[in-house]
């Protein structure tokens, strides 16, 4: 009988590749569960208490980052502009609604993706789907598509370098609050820089203003940076988990949270067992379906003992749907003994494709699901706890809409995702002024 971590063996799996050679990825796991951990289980249980501030109403979670990261796009200026746009991001969500902003990036994980079809069929050539860097190639031969073990200790590596990076910027000096105008350097000159630019002003003449009074700055000069991305692929989440010296507990160490997408979260599935079992935050994407019987079972599953911070529920329903899909949802949560994290992931469901076949998101959709999200809190009574999005901080153009007015001709121009399109750094300044905005009213509300 397989018992503990290792009883999700025994239940149905979905979203995993045909490994061509199950020996080669035993050695794989056997060598990434060899390596040391990549986050530290003293920083896991931080973050969770960071979280059960957000679910309280006491702060916000803004997480953010690729749809699917690279290889090849793990690159210092790629981390540092995608670093510098959510920290941007969290300057404005904190000075517009005077509340403390966990920062968290879809980064140094995010390499592994659910598809809706195990092959892809491009003319009379039938190949497996890309399942993200850390499976198999984006390009479309038999060569690069094939299931590759190899990569998924290259994901580790390159999730390690990541992090080293990102912990040098936000522990290093580079996120001091006092470099607050720099973070817009590099960036191209556009609407939202102006209005960050003002704000930044803002901010320059009230810490100013402290220093003069004799306040201590030791605060200001670094942030916490909190890692997370979909546990998806099985072959690495497991050889990432550890048992922590301290408390014997099972924590996983691929990142500080996790979350399970709707694809795989099957009441009795493998994912929802394993990641029942570690001690992280575990995030739940819900969609427009999701029932209140449903949610309850995930809840008693995943959180039994209702503790704060353990369970985010990340709803994604689409600007259509969100006012009637969510409310039922958060009024049944109300009566289960449950302060779940609500968070807003205003980006999947709102996917459209163009006459011209690019897979791209309006951005008008995104904003008006995010005040659709605000709404519903409003009129429950609960608090909404933070938002999810897919970004980059390149001025690429994915995403229809925004002041630049980005339109089904401008996307050919620099459409960069294998994957999902992503809000590019102008866009995504733009929404966390708008949440900011949402977010002092909610404060006002209340």
């Amino acid at each position: 009988m397989i018992a503990g971590l290792d009883y999700w063996r025994t239940l149905p799996i979905k979203q995993q590749p045909q490994w061509p050679d199950a020996d080669a990825v035993g050695a794989a796991s056997a060598e990434i569960a060899a390596l040391p951990p990549l986050v530290f289980a003293g920083e896991v249980d931080q973050l969770r208490s960071r979280l059960a501030d957000a679910a309280a109403g006491r702060a916000f979670l803004l997480q953010g980052g690729d749809c699917a990261e690279t290889f090849a796009g793990a690159t210092a200026d790629q981390i540092r502009n995608r670093v510098k746009t959510i920290l941007q991001m969290a300057v404005v969500l904190t000075y517009g609604a005077s509340m403390p902003i966990v920062k968290m990036g879809r980064m140094a994980g995010q390499f592994a993706k659910p598809r809706s079809s195990d092959t892809e069929t491009r003319g009379d050539v039938t190949l497996p789907a890309y399942r993200g860097d850390i499976v198999n190639g984006y390009d479309f031969t038999p060569e690069s598509r094939r299931a590759d073990p190899a990569r998924l200790v290259k994901g580790y590596h390159t999730s390690a370098s990541t992090l080293n990076l990102i912990r040098a910027f936000t522990q290093g000096g580079f996120a001091d609050l006092r470099e607050v105008h720099s973070w817009n350097k590099g960036f191209a000159a556009n609407p939202a820089n102006k209005r960050y630019e003002a704000l930044a002003g803002e901010i320059d003449r009230a810490i100013r203003f402290m220093e003069a009074a004799g306040a201590d700055f030791d605060e200001l000069k670094r942030v916490e940076f909190y890692s997370s991305h979909e546990g998806l692929l099985m072959d690495y989440e497991r050889p990432m988990t550890r048992i922590d010296s301290r408390t014997g507990l099972a924590y996983n160490t691929s990142s500080h949270f996790q979350w399970i997408g709707e694809r795989t979260r099957d009441l009795d599935g493998a994912h929802l067992d394993f990641f029942s079992r570690v001690r992280n935050p575990i995030g739940i994407k819900l969609g427009p379906t999701t029932t209140p019987e449903v949610m309850k079972q995930i809840i008693d599953k995943l959180d039994p003992e209702r503790e704060p911070g353990r369970l985010t529920f990340i709803t994604r329903m689409g600007a259509g749907k969100i006012r009637e899909s969510l409310p039922p949802l958060l009024e049944a949560a109300k009566s289960l003994g449950v302060t779940p994290l609500w968070v807003t992931d205003p980006m999947h469901g709102n996917g459209i494709t163009t006459p011209n076949g690019y897979k791209t998101r309006r951005f008008d959709d995104v904003m008006d699901e995010v005040k659709g999200f605000f709404e519903a809190h409003r009129a429950a009574g609960t608090h909404p706890g933070g938002i999810h999005i897919e970004l980059t901080g390149d001025d690429v153009t994915e995403c229809l809409g925004g002041s630049e007015h980005i339109d089904e001709e401008t996307l050919a121009t620099r459409y960069e995702s294998l994957c999902d399109p992503r809000l590019n750094h102008m866009q995504s300044l733009e929404l966390a002024f708008l949440v900011a905005e949402e977010l002092s009213a909610a404060k006002s509300h209340n």
